[in-house]
């Protein structure tokens, strides 16, 4: 059984960058969807290239001190701290992450540049990264094996004297598409008759590398996200053996390493998506009449209002437990909370904007409401960085390997016998 200790409070940094993203939000980001959406209907769904309005915003962010506040190394934030502030960004999840230098995938390539990258690659590619002058991408996931077990991958990572050579097909490699990525970091294996679990390592590989071949981005519900998600072959790619990340064998670690942060990352952002769904749907309610009064006025609808501000606040809490023991334990001590957020936040999350939808009838299901993009987004969520079967199999081993807090009796009925 878990004691709760009482969370420390925010700093007032905190409290202030807190404040500050609300009126970043409501003063710069809600107002930039606008042209987002227009850029992009206009350039066509198959150009990636960035809207100018997100360059502005980001050059806005900085002007505010909102940059880079996923790493506490360089906000001074604890994850606890940074929660409610990454969960804002997730109100606008298409610019307001990127626009605070936050966003996936690169926030898990800076972290693991961080934690394990040489001194060399943290100069060429954390630096410009840190900075939002670069984009990067994560290439793990192939399509012809079950990429939820990091241990099937099949690309190779072959050393040939003072370089490794790389070859695969990498797909679902989020970043890739857009222009101003610049690097990948690619997880193959060194070593197939290895240990399971150590034959695995990770490169970095420029994308101008020669075999390097970036092909058709996939769509989401039939949806094109700006930055794409790409096929990527490799083909005797070759990289300088410096090039190498953390240590020959050591990718699978990396991965979890990574995936960590990452994962409780999407988790903080998801509930922003939550709070504007909900957020829609009191303002449906209220302002939308049918059968001769508001919506508001049925029970039905007050219902399921309430249901939802249950579910979020479940979920936050859930989430916020599991920030805090990373701050206070470490990740590994917290990778079940990590992985138990990443299953229930999604579910709560969709819930909520389900139930937005409906009350918003065809508006929801169209792109005159931010709302189906919203619900296609988190579906997805409950696949990517592990789906929840994967998740929910580690959680119940290690339910089961726990010792039980009391000895109870094999049946109520044996104290009788």
């Amino acid at each position: 059984m878990t004691m709760y200790p009482a969370y420390p409070a925010p700093s007032d940094e905190a409290r202030r960058l807190h404040d500050e993203m609300v009126s970043f939000l409501q003063e710069e980001v809600f107002p930039a969807e606008a042209a987002y959406e227009r850029y992009r209907e206009e350039a066509g769904e198959h150009d990636h290239t960035v809207p100018p309005v997100v360059e502005e915003l980001k050059a806005k962010a900085r002007e505010r001190g909102l940059w880079n506040l996923f790493l506490p190394s360089e906000s001074g934030l604890t994850q606890l701290e940074y929660a409610p502030i990454a969960e804002l960004s997730g109100w606008s999840p298409e610019i307001a992450p990127e626009a605070i230098n936050c966003a996936a995938p690169d926030t898990g390539n800076m972290e693991l540049l961080h934690m394990v990258g040489t001194p060399e690659q943290q100069e060429r590619w954390l630096k410009p990264l840190l900075a939002g002058e670069i984009r990067s991408a994560f290439a793990m996931t192939e399509p012809d094996v079950a990429s939820s077990d990091a241990t099937n991958i099949g690309t190779r990572i072959e050393r040939d004297g003072d370089e490794y050579v790389v070859n695969g097909r990498k797909w679902w490699i989020t970043g890739a598409a857009d222009p101003r990525c610049r690097v990948l970091i690619v997880m193959g294996k060194t070593d197939p008759d290895a240990e399971v679990h150590r034959q695995q390592s990770m490169v970095i590989v420029p994308v101008d590398t020669p075999g390097v071949d970036i092909q058709r981005s996939l769509p989401v519900f039939g949806k094109q996200d700006q930055h794409g998600h790409c096929v990527v072959e490799l083909t005797d790619v070759r990289v300088p053996v410096g090039n190498l990340l953390f240590e020959e064998g050591g990718g699978f670690a990396a991965a979890q390493m990574r995936l960590g942060p990452g994962r409780i990352h999407h988790v903080m952002r998801a509930l922003g998506a939550g709070e504007r769904a909900l957020a829609m749907m009191v303002e449906r309610a209220r302002t939308r009449e049918a059968f001769g009064g508001p919506l508001a006025q049925q029970s039905s609808v007050r219902e399921r209002i309430a249901e939802s501000r249950i579910e979020l606040e479940q979920a936050r809490a859930l989430c916020h437990h599991a920030a805090f023991v990373i701050d206070s334990e470490g990740n590994k001590a917290a990778r079940h909370l990590i992985a138990a957020a990443k299953v229930a936040v999604p579910r709560a999350v969709l819930n909520v904007i389900d139930r937005a939808i409906q009350l918003h009838g065809g508006a929801g299901v169209t792109d005159a409401t931010p709302l189906a993009m919203l619900w296609g987004w988190h579906r997805a969520m409950r696949i990517f960085d592990g789906p929840d079967e994967a998740h929910l199999v580690t959680l119940g081993r290690a339910e089961l390997k726990k010792e039980p807090l009391f000895d109870l009796p094999r049946s109520i009925h044996s104290q009788f016998a």
